[in-house]
C-alpha cells in the first residue's frame, strides 16, 4: 500500500498548460502502476493516463486528444502529468492511483476498479 499526495492544481487561462505532481511513499514505488484519473461535479471519475508496468509504455484517453504528457521517476517515487493547450472543459479535480502488479504485466489499468490507493486530488480549473 501507498500513500499518494497531488500537487500542482491551480486556476489558469484556456490555452495555458497544467501540471500535476503526485508523490507516493511507500516501498518498491517501481512495482507500482501509476494512473491519473479526473472526475467534474456531478460526474464519474474518468481515465485520462496510466503506464504499463512491463516496458513503461503510457496509455492516454481520448480527451486528451494529444495534449497529455504522462512521466514518473521511480527515483523520486514521483509521477506526473501535463496538460497543454487547456480547455474550460478540463476543468476537474484530479487523482493519481497506484496499484502493484507483476512485472510482467501486459495490461493497461484504466478502470477505478483496477486501483487500491488513490490521493486526495487537485482541483484544476480552467477559465475561458
Amino acid at each position: 500500500q501507498v500513500r499518494l499526495v497531488e500537487s500542482g492544481g491551480e486556476s489558469v487561462q484556456a490555452g495555458h498548460s497544467l501540471k500535476l505532481s503526485c508523490i507516493a511513499s511507500g516501498r518498491a514505488f517501481e512495482t507500482y502502476v501509476m494512473g491519473w484519473f479526473r472526475r467534474a461535479p456531478g460526474k464519474e471519475r474518468e481515465f485520462v493516463a496510466v503506464d504499463r508496468r512491463s516496458d513503461g509504455n503510457v496509455k492516454y484517453a481520448d480527451l486528451c486528444k494529444g495534449r497529455c504528457t504522462f512521466s514518473r521517476d521511480n527515483a523520486k517515487n514521483m509521477v506526473y502529468l501535463q496538460i497543454d493547450d487547456l480547455e474550460p472543459e478540463d476543468t476537474d479535480v484530479y487523482y493519481c492511483a497506484a496499484e502493484s502488479v507483476y512485472e510482467g504485466n501486459l495490461f493497461y489499468q484504466t478502470e477505478e476498479e483496477d486501483y487500491g490507493d488513490w490521493g486526495q486530488g487537485s482541483q484544476g480549473t480552467v477559465s475561458s
